[in-house]
């Protein structure tokens, strides 16, 4: 089946659709599936635009809410993954999962689905180390820290992925596995973003949580956006044993949607022809999210997840062969997704603008629905009763932070990560540098058409790739020389240049950093995202 993969698309629903819809009259290609990579922005209302971490400038309200309403719906199945630009009061309603609008699917927190026989999998948000051991104890209204913690990773969500034994064909992240870049054309990356330098050759640009699934899921596939950047690479995987067969998963970073853009892919995955056009549930996704039902923390206190340590009782929480046929007898075998979108809060009125409308925390339907379809916690209602009794409050409180503690008690248990993504950012940590010199250009451009002819696929043969150890060492730029023509040529379909809107193109807003760490001009990311007219700095 074809899947188009789609990088950020900041809310411009229209605009991704009718490249869709471009491609198809150009090359007679109509994908079966369209995923995108987060910072998909489903926003309602004007109180949803008020709980995105944009400045308030930047706050547009796009074309989703024509979904919602039902004014339109999507012409192709849609699942997506949250970013660090979202409405998080309205993914926050869905926290395992659900439908934003009819045929736009939302992943929750992490998530893995099955459609046509292909299982997907994807965690939303971005890392940052000083938010990943909470819990997600975050509600509207949110304040200036929880606006931007809401939609950071946390470690009881990539504790779940652990748990699958399972293969994964596909599996998305919003910002890139770190150390992905060593495997990939590394060279042509810094040429692009030269800004990227110093925490590629320091080894901290990316989710050292998401690198962490990279090597447990071993994906055939792996979407990411974030970057702003395309950018193609190829990870060979280790084995642990010489009976176990070699695994390497193509992974692929989208450039985010803008007009006159390349923004799209298309790829040929194999699929199940007997498999139905139903998106359904994954059964040992569902076990997983049972087993691990008791850990659920809505608190800010830092929490370790259970490790073969001597401090836990119990650390394995994979799904039994058992367990999972429990969950298809309790779905007598129909894992179908039910159809259940609702409607939760008003939808935006062009004729009737409220622009002073609060955010309120909602509990969604279906979350309430799939929960006591599987005896889960329902993870908003926990926050409710939590407020109720006083025990959260929903901010950071202001004085110094205590001594961080593990589930045990103790304090010497160090963190997972203690590094994080983004130190080169001292004016908002949240977000990610990029150059003020352009610089979108594609990095895989060696493509072809995609055709009846001439499927597109990641299939082409790979020379001098190394295997790389599970530390994923960080790698000299010059081993990765041979592979740079194979890697531009391993992608797939070439790109479509959506030429018939009006929009105009953002403009790039210069920036600079303040202190003496050398590094030369550059520009925020949310400037690159949220670029107006003006030359207004954002903050």
């Amino acid at each position: 089946m074809k899947v188009a993969v789609a990088g950020c698309c900041h809310g411009a629903l229209d605009k991704m659709y009718e490249t869709l819809e471009l491609l198809q009259r150009r090359h007679n290609v109509w994908p079966d599936l369209l995923l995108c990579c987060g910072d998909f922005q489903a926003v309602r209302n004007e109180a949803d635009l008020r709980c995105m971490a944009v400045p308030a400038k930047y706050r547009h309200m796009q074309t989703f809410y024509r979904y919602y309403s039902g004014e339109k719906k999507a012409p192709v199945l849609t699942v997506f993954i949250g970013g660090n630009h979202e409405a998080s009061n309205h993914l926050q309603e869905l926290p395992y999962g659900g439908w934003v609008a009819p045929n736009i699917y939302y992943l929750g927190y992490a998530g893995v689905v099955r459609f046509r026989g292909v299982r997907i999998g994807g965690i939303s948000g971005i890392f940052k180390s000083h938010d990943y051991r909470k819990g997600h104890f975050e509600c509207p209204p949110y304040n200036q820290q929880t606006i931007r913690s809401a939609y950071h990773v946390r470690n009881i969500e990539v504790f779940k992925l652990k748990q699958l034994k399972r293969p994964i064909d596909i599996f998305m992240s919003h910002d890139w596995p770190r150390s992905i870049y060593h495997y990939g054309n590394k060279k042509q990356l810094l040429k692009m973003k030269s800004f990227f330098r110093q925490e590629v050759e320091s080894n901290t640009l990316g989710s050292p949580a998401a690198s962490e699934l990279l090597q447990h899921l071993k994906p055939t596939y792996w979407f990411s956006a974030h970057l702003h950047v395309k950018f193609a690479a190829f990870m060979q995987h280790e084995t642990n044993s010489k009976e176990e067969l070699p695994k390497a998963t193509k992974f692929l970073a989208l450039d985010k949607c803008l007009p006159h853009r390349d923004f799209l892919q298309i790829i040929d995955i194999e699929h199940d022809p007997s498999a139905g056009d139903s998106l359904e549930y994954d059964a040992e996704w569902i076990a997983v999210l049972k087993a691990t039902n008791s850990l659920v923390n809505v608190t800010q206190s830092a929490w370790n997840m259970p490790e073969k340590n001597g401090l836990h009782a119990k650390w394995d929480y994979s799904a039994t062969e058992e367990a999972i046929k429990e969950v298809l007898e309790e779905l007598n075998h129909n894992l179908k997704i039910p159809c259940n979108f609702t409607l939760t809060a008003a939808c935006y009125d062009p004729s009737k603008p409220q622009k002073h409308v609060e955010p309120v925390h909602t509990i969604n339907p279906q979350t309430t629905e799939f929960c006591a379809q599987f005896g889960l916690t329902d993870i908003n209602d926990r926050i409710q009763q939590a407020k109720e009794e006083g025990s959260v409050r929903g901010e950071y409180e202001e004085e110094e932070e205590e001594e961080e503690m593990d589930s045990t008690g103790s304090a010497e248990e160090p963190s997972e990560y203690n590094t994080d993504n983004s130190g080169i950012s001292s004016i908002n940590p949240d977000e990610i540098m990029l150059d003020e010199e352009g610089g979108d250009e594609d990095l895989s451009t060696c493509s072809v058409d995609p055709s009846p002819d001439h499927p597109p696929d990641f299939s082409a043969s790979f020379s001098d790739i190394r295997i790389m150890p599970d530390s994923m060492a960080v790698s000299s730029d010059d081993a990765m020389d041979s592979t740079n023509e194979e890697l531009e040529k391993s992608g797939v379909s070439k790109q479509v240049e959506e030429k018939s809107l009006n929009d105009r193109p953002l403009k790039r807003i210069g920036g600079s950093e303040n202190g003496n760490s050398g590094i030369k001009k550059i520009k925020r990311r949310n400037q690159a995202i949220y670029a107006a007219e003006d030359e207004d700095k954002t903050e």
